[in-house]
């Protein structure tokens, strides 16, 4: 009786401590994920920015440097991001991102909303280094596909 209590014990110990290693590396990969989707972001940001300040006149338009960050753009939105949206990835799971749990909750329409701005994107890499009304011209397309996720699924900086 002894051994087959021992037995039971040291199984359910394993179980536990596969338990918790499988908490521990699921925890490891969420925190990898908002890693990635932030730095992801951060260089849609960049390359938008570029855009942006072009098409406001803030720096003047480069054709090259404009075609370079929209196919950048472009590359990016067509990346597959499934890795990066795991379950407790939002900012009621974890403290360092602003993603709502509601993206979740909504996934299909969060997919179709990736998929805007991925058509926006490329529709930008078409035209951007063709002139600056080109680019102009595509600039709240894209920029609105961005905005609609963010407002949708981001919470407010604090």
């Amino acid at each position: 009786m002894k051994k087959l209590t021992a037995l039971i014990l040291g199984l359910g110990l394993a179980a536990g401590a596969t338990g918790l290693a499988q908490a521990q590396d699921n925890s490891k990969m969420v925190e990898d994920a908002i890693k990635a989707r932030k730095a992801q972001m951060q260089l849609y940001a960049f390359n938008l920015g570029l855009l942006g300040d072009m098409a406001k006149g803030a720096v003047a338009y480069d054709a090259s440097a404009a075609a370079a960050a929209s196919n950048n753009l472009a590359m990016l939105a067509s990346l597959d991001q499934s890795r990066l949206w795991p379950q407790g990835s939002d900012n009621m799971s974890v403290d360092n991102t602003r993603t709502l749990p509601d993206l979740w909750d909504n996934i299909d329409d969060a997919i179709a909303k990736g998929r805007a701005t991925a058509e926006a994107a490329s529709a930008m890499a078409a035209v951007a280094g063709t002139g600056l009304e080109a680019l102009q011209g595509q600039m709240g397309a894209l920029g609105g596909s961005c905005g609609a996720c963010h407002k949708a699924y981001r919470a407010p900086a604090n």
